[in-house]
């Protein structure tokens, strides 16, 4: 990232809030000079860590950066979300090297945003399309197996296939802000039974004495920054064995972009018991990483999934990414949403296989999240009421 300056990959659509006017589109802080480059000094991502930054960047005739794409040769699937692991494996078996390989993301970003970097204007179509296929070109001429563009905009997917890519869908689920003027105007639209179930969460999750405090920008002390790496750090051991964030990281946002940082924390007799870290962009709120250091029934939900909602009714955000997976967001009011990804495989016999999977596990997650919407919380078409004492 110190190949280009703070100043020129702000005009990127989306990269920066002030290129949000101009573009049309939002601004989405994990693919940020200041995101992208904190990973990459604090030795979050390296060759060391299977992450070796190779960013792809477009300049015009005079040198001026017109668009960029995140780029890392990666020699594992981990920390994508988007999961190749039987790729890699059948390939492996038929005599191939699926690794190295190339990835197009926010690094450990499960969410969507721009991965075609463009400056906004009448070449901004053209220049999506220069960079999927510098991207395709790089995969060939280092001769890796395949390069992976994961979280990508539907409005991008156009770019991609153009170039060969292959497209990929998967669920999330998303918190969708209706106007609302508080949380209980949100609970107004649920089922009466489901108002009730969640009340009665909210207020068992804060048993105890616990607090909740919303933590940004100056309030983002070195202290602060201590107790929550040690909840991430807890937490990384325990579900995928390796926090690749390190606390130098943590320092370096709150340095670059605290305003763009929320944390949520739960607190007990005066000390910090639990919290997850979200970023705030341009019209949504995305949930990143929860930790705790005492275990307290229904308070993870409180942190990472009520209190964000909450936040982005408050601020006027119009969503809230909640991360990856997890159909137990759906009781709480955050509904299917498909993301998707593009995949260049080079190889013809894996791209045939791919293809042909890919085009079954579409259908699939389009049957799955149509189901799953059907037994949201929300009211079906009825105009029932809260009533008092639920």
């Amino acid at each position: 990232m110190h190949a280009v300056t703070a100043d020129e990959w702000s005009r990127l659509g989306g990269a920066s809030r002030g290129s949000e006017a101009e573009s049309g589109i939002p601004y989405n802080p994990f693919v940020s000079h200041a995101f992208l480059s904190s990973l990459e000094e604090s030795g979050s991502v390296s060759a060391e860590t299977g992450w070796l930054p190779r960013h792809i960047v477009l300049r015009g005739p005079e040198g001026d950066l017109q668009g960029a794409m995140p780029a890392y040769i990666k020699s594992h699937s981990m920390g994508e979300y988007v999961f190749d692991h039987a790729w890699a494996d059948a390939f492996q078996r038929a005599g191939g090297n699926y690794y190295p390989k190339l990835q197009f993301a926010a690094p450990f970003t499960p969410a969507t945003g721009p991965r075609l970097l463009v400056r906004p204007g009448p070449g901004a179509e053209s220049g999506r399309r220069a960079l999927a296929a510098g991207g395709r070109s790089l995969c060939t001429q280092l001769g890796l197996s395949s390069a992976h563009a994961t979280f990508v905009p539907e409005a991008e997917l156009a770019a991609f296939e153009a170039e060969g890519y292959l497209h990929r869908t998967d669920q999330q689920f998303h918190f969708h802000n209706e106007g609302y003027g508080s949380y209980e105007d949100f609970l107004a639209t649920l089922a009466s039974r489901k108002r009730k179930q969640l009340r009665k969460e909210r207020r068992s999750a804060l048993e105890g004495g616990i607090e909740i405090e919303w933590l940004s920008g100056a309030d983002l002390s070195e202290s602060v920054w201590d107790v929550f790496y040690e909840f991430y750090i807890d937490t990384g051991n325990r579900k995928w064995g390796r926090p690749y964030l390190t606390r130098p990281f943590f320092s370096l946002i709150g340095e670059r972009m605290a305003e763009d940082v929320l944390l949520i924390m739960g607190k007990r007799e005066g000390r910090y018991i639990a919290g997850a870290i979200n970023f705030i962009g341009g019209d949504c709120l995305y949930g990143r990483h929860w930790g705790c250091v005492e275990d307290h029934p229904f308070l993870h939900f409180e942190v990472c999934y009520h209190q964000a909602i909450d936040f982005a009714i408050a601020k006027g955000l119009k969503r809230v990414e909640a991360g990856a997976q997890g159909e137990h967001k759906l009781a709480r009011g955050y509904l299917p949403a498909t993301t998707h990804s593009a995949h260049y495989i080079d190889h013809p016999g894996l791209r045939r296989a791919v293809a042909d999977y890919l085009a079954r596990e579409r259908e699939d997650v389009a049957h799955i999240g149509a189901v799953l919407a059907e037994h949201g919380p929300f009211r079906k078409g009825g105009t029932e009421a809260g009533s008092e004492g639920e």
